[in-house]
């Protein structure tokens, strides 16, 4: 078995395993699919596009590190802060979310079932407001967009390493090879975690607690943007 072959197999192997072991990669896509209602397509074209965007940017980092000369503990530690600013911006939309998923239980009547003592004065005796008539499809139209924002961003730390050896053997096709072995398996791998989360939320009755579906997913994204920050997920 020759070196580069160990290499893509490490590739199929590490994108597996980072992106399993990783809770942000999928677990925004699946509750936000069933909080915002996305079709089964929809879901997976959104995290196909946030997969490619996050392999593409290290992948875009990695190459031009390499060109320039950066070692490779540089490379990591880049790799490191950017994994950083990403925490702290998925907590940030996790907790931007929650904070909607709040207003939206709170309008829908979710005021009723809170005690009096938080809530506002306006809040107490307001009356259930009529759901609102825009439709499913045209509502959070940013929410996909801030996610492959939020993805472009995040770090593949392992793929750094995998780049070194064949980029120390002046091998561009074998670059080409480990960055492409590697998103194949970190996309594939996000999306059918997605897939069987999407189907296994089909099986669950969740009809009459659609008004807390906000709240829950806005609460869950800023558990994965706390556990990755602080927990190294």
């Amino acid at each position: 078995m020759t070196e580069l072959q160990v290499l893509l197999i490490s590739a199929i192997s590490l994108g597996f395993v980072h992106t399993l072991l990783g809770p942000d990669h999928y677990l925004p896509f699946i509750v936000l699919s069933k909080a915002r209602k996305w079709s089964q397509a929809k879901t997976l074209w959104i995290t196909f596009i946030s997969g490619v965007g996050h392999v593409a940017g290290s992948v875009i980092l990695g190459i031009i590190g390499i060109a320039m000369g950066i070692s490779v503990s540089k490379l990591e530690q880049i790799e490191a802060n950017r994994g950083s600013i990403v925490g702290w911006m998925l907590i940030a939309f996790g907790v931007g979310y929650s904070v909607f998923g709040l207003y939206k239980y709170i309008k829908h009547g979710g005021h009723n079932h809170l005690p009096n003592f938080i809530l506002p004065r306006g809040l107490k005796n307001m009356k259930q407001l009529p759901k609102s008539n825009v439709k499913a499809s045209e509502q959070g139209k940013l929410t996909p967009w801030i996610l492959f924002l939020i993805f472009v961003f995040g770090p593949c730390e392992v793929l750094i390493p995998l780049l070194i050896y064949p980029a120390a053997q002046h091998n561009s096709m074998g670059i080409a090879f480990v960055s492409l072995i590697f998103g194949l398996s970190t996309i594939l791998t996000m999306l059918i975690t997605v897939y069987l989360g999407y189907k296994g939320f089909s099986f669950l009755n969740v009809k009459k607690h659609e008004k807390y579906m906000h709240l829950v997913a806005g609460a869950i994204i800023l558990v994965a943007g706390l556990g990755m920050q602080f927990m190294g997920w």
